[in-house]
C-alpha cells in the first residue's frame, strides 16, 4: 500500500502575538498581531514567494518555523511531523533540515570570525565526528558550490563585497544540508545585477540538490521570476493565494493590486 504524500511544510492557524505593554506598572495593554491565523502549504520542491510590505508579518512568520519568534497558537507540521512544541535539543534534528538564509549580508556574518569559522560553525553543532580535516574540505566545497574560491576560508567578512556576502550566507545555510531553506529578504540589500547573480544561484541549488524554498520578499517582480507559488501577507493575514501567472494577470484583493500597480517599469531598450 502506497503511503501518503505529506505537504513538506504545513502550517495551519498559526498566531504570532506580542504583547503591548504601557503605564509605569508596564501592564499588557493590547497586543500585536504580527502573524494571525495564518495557514499554508508547501510541496516538497516547490519554491513559494511569500510578499508583503513591511509590518506585514512575513518574516514574523518565516522566524517562527524555526523557533526563532514565539508561536501563541496554530500548528506546524515538517513532513507530516507536528514539530509545533520542540524546544532546544528536541527540536535540533528538525532545524538541521530547516535553515534560514538573512536579509543582510553584513550583519548576519560575524565579523571577528574567519569564513572558515563562520561554515565550520554548524558543522561542529550537526556532525561532531567529523574530523578537522574533514570538516575544512567540506567548507572548501561549499564556496566553490557558491561560486566563491576555497582560497577565501582565511579572511574574514569586510574583504568581500555585499553579493559574496550573501553567497558566503548560502554557503553557511547549505553546511548541514537541509532540505528546505528559508530566504528572509534575501536578496533586498543588494544592487540589481547581484540579484539577478544571487536568484540565479538559488534556483540553480534547488535545482541541483531539490531545495524547497520560502522566498520571503517586497519586490513582487524578484518573487515572479522564482516562484512556483505566491502568498500575499497584509496585516499580519494572508490575502490571496495563486500561481505566479493568475496573481499577476488577475489579482483579486485591492491590496494585492497595490503592490502589483507599485512595481517599476523596465528602463526601455536602447536604440
Amino acid at each position: 500500500m502506497t503511503s501518503p504524500v505529506h505537504p513538506l511544510v504545513e502550517i495551519a492557524g498559526l498566531k504570532v502575538h506580542y504583547p503591548l505593554r504601557g503605564g509605569l506598572l508596564r501592564r499588557v495593554t493590547g497586543q500585536v498581531r504580527a502573524v494571525d491565523d495564518v495557514s499554508l502549504t508547501i510541496q516538497r520542491g516547490q519554491t513559494v514567494g511569500l510578499v508583503g510590505e513591511s509590518g506585514s508579518g512575513k518574516t514574523t512568520l518565516g522566524r517562527a518555523l524555526v523557533k526563532l519568534a514565539p508561536i501563541t497558537a496554530g500548528v506546524i507540521r515538517y513532513d507530516g511531523r507536528d514539530i509545533t512544541a520542540l524546544r532546544g535539543r528536541a527540536f535540533l534534528p528538525w532545524r538541521k533540515r530547516m535553515q534560514m538564509i538573512f536579509q543582510d549580508p553584513f550583519n548576519s556574518l560575524n565579523p571577528r570570525m574567519t569564513i572558515e569559522s563562520i561554515l565550520r560553525e554548524p558543522l561542529d553543532l550537526h556532525f561532531p565526528r567529523l574530523t578537522r580535516a574533514d570538516r575544512r574540505e567540506r567548507c572548501a566545497a561549499l564556496l566553490k558550490r557558491v561560486g566563491l574560491d576555497a582560497d577565501h576560508l582565511g579572511r574574514h567578512p569586510h574583504e568581500f563585497s555585499g553579493g559574496q556576502r550573501q553567497r558566503i550566507g548560502i554557503a553557511r545555510a547549505l553546511a548541514v544540508e537541509p532540505e528546505f531553506i528559508i530566504c528572509d529578504e534575501a536578496v533586498s540589500a543588494l544592487d540589481v545585477s547581484v540579484q539577478a547573480q544571487i536568484v540565479n544561484l538559488l534556483q540553480d541549488l534547488q535545482e541541483e540538490l531539490g531545495l524547497t524554498y520560502l522566498f520571503i520578499a517586497h519586490d513582487l517582480a524578484v518573487v515572479e521570476h522564482i516562484s512556483d507559488h505566491v502568498v500575499v501577507m497584509n496585516r499580519g493575514k494572508v490575502v490571496e493565494a495563486a500561481a505566479p501567472e493568475q496573481l499577476y494577470s488577475d489579482p483579486r484583493d485591492p491590496y494585492t493590486r497595490r503592490l502589483i500597480a507599485a512595481i517599476p517599469e523596465p528602463p526601455p531598450l536602447a536604440p
